[in-house]
């Protein structure tokens, strides 16, 4: 393409084949205001701020739709372009409120930056008055103030002409009143409207905003504009792989969550699905089921197309690593090291790998197989996997290898020894019960058992004594155990378990022959203490009362189980000690060279907190080795999502898909998962549900005039 040479306010400008004056002014740097054109938009010509003259020519012209020429000589600024624009910028304000500093969109509004660039005031012109400011303005998601529309044009065109919905017209009022409205003004959640915000991004006044809350002002625009993303620890491109559900393109969604965790599959049954607490949708109805189109993703990718890309690893530095713990943070870990091109070893005590995976969590809520086939591909990566090994001490292992990992996680449950009986036979921790359940392995528990604690660890463990076939009390001190989600306290209830709630155990009964019984009391209210973290009560009066039950486990809590044998610092709680405070000292121990991260540093967490930790473990323990530190996985090539997404008739109102849960009388007869997830219906219809946020950034923000050096 040839370039055309011209002078702008007699500079010398190269521009393209087939650009605008504004278009060439503007990427040499040189502002003539506009209000109608925006870069992602068809050319309207309708603002007249552009205007500006051609030697040789009669003008003045609209700078937005008059191409350059070769040797053209362009003026942007004189007293005629100014009374004209002036003009312009006045008719626009007469209908306009006058609160510039009460307007959310202040300091950010492209329409204040004209006022100012202008010199203009609100006063000149004679204010209109309009009436159609109060039609469809109740709207989920986007707050409309049609006061401030100046009817640019830009979120209709945006709409129709990038989007393809077109829900957005220009409407007249019976008295003759221009204004943006929708086909007969129906509230945008009774239109196709797909609330993917372009019209919101694209205005250029404050006449549409996000509703307050939807976003956190606090983060970068790039990650505040993808909420599902931004919320979820390891920051997976949600968006990018629901959309490759919907297409069909199963591998290439697998692909995309693999380039941020090793572990899709696990996660695809128990992740606690944060990012869903923060779907945009929800906004609207419910939000999308990320967590169970992962899984659907996972169990009908046929190609694994991501493969060879996953398995490679850079060239060997010649740096030995060991990583202590094969839970989902060292394997994590022990993933990326490997790729670095480190060689990792990862030492395991329990003869089976996968930590909380495989021996802390129930075989129907994570199967054993399915986590296991995820491990051998990090063993196929490179990865030395040693189990039943476990290691005495993290600073002597450090002498035989560069650098070291902790990541043991909590992995000994913890009895409540103020309980009276907590020493008694058949009393157990949720680890032991859980960790013996995997392996097959008989625990003397009768046949009435309770379970103290009310977390989603006390569930795990009431469903699986239902499945050992015991009968199941679970005591807790919340009212309706709201520690734990609802949705795991709903399953075990549905399959027998009995909740004693707002209750307070006194004392677990028996004597050497094991438990008898339970003594407990109502309470109306508790709190911890601050300053000795004890609970304090509000017992009901006479309302202590014995639960008769042959064993107890306890669900309050687990511990790291280190002691200063293990050769690091610890705190009283059994946690690393780091020698530096805040982010610099992340990840560090008393001892060079030997990091920790996961849950022996932070308590118990979810897998998919294990796994972020392990991410940015990884990366600071490469730097430490002599890498950049850069563990950015591409095993997808990025294709820009196509910005039309067209018409969904009904979309607001696209009910979300749940997956058929199996009869709880057939559940408890097995450890089989408890649902076999979405079908392929399901998963197109649930994907199809995606607000496609992450479409926004491709809409890229328009610069005020101050960007340009005061124009």
């Amino acid at each position: 393409m040839c370039a055309i040479q011209l002078h702008i306010d007699g500079v010398a400008v190269e521009a393209e084949q087939g650009q605008s004056i504004l278009e060439a002014s503007l990427a040499a740097g040189i502002y003539i205001p506009h209000l109608c054109s925006h870069p992602c938009l068809p050319v309207q010509s309708t603002c007249k701020l552009c205007v500006v003259e051609v030697a040789g020519r009669e003008g003045p012209f609209t700078a937005c739709n008059t191409p350059v020429e070769q040797d053209m000589e362009v003026t942007t600024k004189g007293e005629r372009l100014d009374r004209i624009r002036r003009i312009a910028i006045e008719l626009m304000l007469a209908g306009h409120p006058k609160d510039c500093m009460g307007c959310r969109s202040y300091t950010n509004c492209e329409l204040q930056s004209l006022i100012q660039y202008l010199g203009v005031t609100h006063g000149r012109m004679h204010t209109i008055h309009r009436y159609t400011n109060r039609i469809n303005i109740e709207n989920p998601l986007i707050d409309r103030e049609l006061e401030r529309c100046v009817q640019c044009g830009r979120c209709v065109r945006v709409c129709e002409q990038v989007r393809g919905v077109g829900v957005l017209k220009y409407r007249k009022a019976p008295e003759g009143e221009c204004y943006i409205g929708t086909l007969d003004d129906k509230p945008l959640i009774e239109t196709d409207c797909r609330f993917c915000s372009a019209c919101v991004e694209i205005c250029p006044t404050g006449a549409l905003q996000d509703r307050t809350g939807i976003f956190d002002p606090d983060l970068p625009r790039t990650e505040r504009l993808i909420p599902c993303q931004a919320e979820c620890p390891a920051h997976i491109d949600i968006p990018r792989y629901v959309r490759l559900v919907n297409e069909g393109r199963y591998s290439e969604a697998v692909g995309v969550i693999r380039e941020k965790v090793p572990f899709p599959h696990a996660l695809g049954y128990v992740c606690n699905n944060r990012c869903e607490n923060k779907c945009k949708r929800a906004g609207l109805d419910l939000a999308v089921s990320i967590r169970d189109l992962k899984r659907y993703a996972v169990e009908h990718d046929r190609e694994q197309s991501w493969k060879p890309a996953y398995l490679a690893r850079k060239a060997s530095t010649g740096k030995r690593v060991a990583v202590i713990g094969a839970g989902p943070c060292g394997l994590t870990a022990a993933y990326y090291l490997n790729r670095q091109g480190h060689e990792v070893t990862v030492y395991e005590k329990q003869p089976v790998p996968g930590g909380h995976m495989t021996g802390g969590m129930p075989e129907y809520r994570i199967p054993t197989a399915d986590v296991l086939a995820e491990i051998d591909l990090i063993r196929e990566a490179g990865v030395r996997l040693l189990c039943g090994q476990a290691v005495e001490n993290a600073a002597q292992l450090k002498e035989e290898y560069d650098g070291v990992l902790i990541a043991v996680g909590t992995s000994e449950g913890k009895k409540l020894r103020s309980l009276p009986g907590w020493d008694l036979p058949r009393v157990y921790t949720a680890v032991e019960l859980l960790r013996a359940s995997r392996r097959g392995e008989a625990l003397e528990l009768g046949e009435h058992t309770a379970v103290i604690g009310g977390g989603n660890v006390a569930f795990d463990v009431a469903g699986t004594l239902i499945r050992m076939g015991k009968r199941v009390h679970v005591v807790c001190l919340e009212k309706d155990a709201s520690q734990a989600s609802p949705e795991e306290r709903d399953l075990a209830v549905a399959e027998g378990a009995v909740l004693w709630d707002s209750c307070s155990s006194e004392a677990i009964l028996g004597g050497p022959e094991g438990v008898t019984g339970l003594r407990l009391h109502r309470i109306r209210d508790f709190r911890f203490d601050p300053e000795t973290g004890a609970v304090v009560e509000e017992p009901v009066p006479n309302s202590t009362q014995i639960l008769p039950c042959d064993s107890v486990v306890f669900a309050a809590g687990q511990v790291t189980g280190l002691t200063e044998a293990f050769g690091v610092a610890l705190d009283r709680r059994g946690y690393p000690l780091s020698p530096k405070e805040g982010q610099e000292g992340r990840y560090l121990t008393s001892v060079e060279g030997v990091f920790a991260a996961g849950d022996v540093t932070t308590g118990t967490r979810f897998v998919i907190d294990a796994i972020a930790a392990a991410r940015e473990a990884a990366a600071r323990m490469d730097r430490w080795l002599g890498g950049d530190g850069d563990i950015t996985l591409e095993l997808v090539p990025p294709e820009p999502p196509q910005p039309r997404i067209g018409i969904v008739e009904g979309f607001a109102r696209l009910p979300r898909q749940e997956m058929e849960l199996r009869p709880p009388e057939e559940r408890r007869e097995d450890a089989l998962p408890l649902s076999q997830g979405f079908t392929c219906q399901q998963a197109k219809c649930e994907s199809g549900r995606c607000l496609q946020c992450d479409l926004r950034l491709q809409i890229q923000p328009e610069k005020l005039w101050s960007a340009y050096g005061g124009g």
